[in-house]
């Protein structure tokens, strides 16, 4: 397995292999504001096909509650690993390559949410790579059906930290 940014050549393999649950591509939507500046969009590659995903958002995590008690803390957001390959370290792989960006540009801080109750999988991994609660808020984003409607959701989640390890001086 290896983890790149994302390429424009890569949104059809991942749309194949990991496909939005959207009328509108998570994927496209990921790599523009990784274009843009404002996120890494993080691919997991294993025998040439995507395994998995996240995206590093360097502008933190979208929620009021969140900004308000940690602005400016990089959230890791949408970690998504192909259903078959779960529970083998791609998830864990693909947190610390967030890591390890987060840290090279001088993060001290990093953090990510969870669904309050309906993901305890990987609310499990994240306390084992050493994630702590911080504060709980609402997820609100919306999604597109079929029709190009938009529907909004609101998620009970709790926004995890990590802090990450002081850069080593050469």
């Amino acid at each position: 397995m290896h983890i790149t940014a994302c390429r424009q050549e890569d949104l059809d393999a991942l749309e194949e292999r990991l496909p939005s649950s959207s009328a509108v591509s998570y994927h496209a939507q990921r790599f523009a504001r990784q274009v843009a500046g404002t996120s890494t969009f993080l691919v997991a590659w294993l025998d040439a096909q995507p395994a998995g995903t996240c995206e590093v958002r360097w502008d933190g995590c979208a929620a009021p509650e969140v900004r308000a008690v940690m602005p400016g803390c990089p959230e890791i957001n949408g970690l998504h690993v192909v259903d078959t390959l779960q529970s083998r370290g791609m998830g864990s792989a693909l947190i610390c390559h967030a890591e390890q960006l987060a840290g090279e540009r001088g993060a001290q801080l990093i953090g990510l949410g969870v669904d309050d109750h309906g993901n305890p999988r990987a609310a499990a991994l994240y306390a084992r790579l050493g994630y702590q609660p911080t504060v709980r808020y609402l997820d609100r984003y919306f999604y597109t059906d079929d029709t190009g409607a938009e529907h909004p959701v609101e998620d009970p989640a709790v926004f995890l930290v990590k802090e990450l390890a002081p850069k080593r001086q050469p």
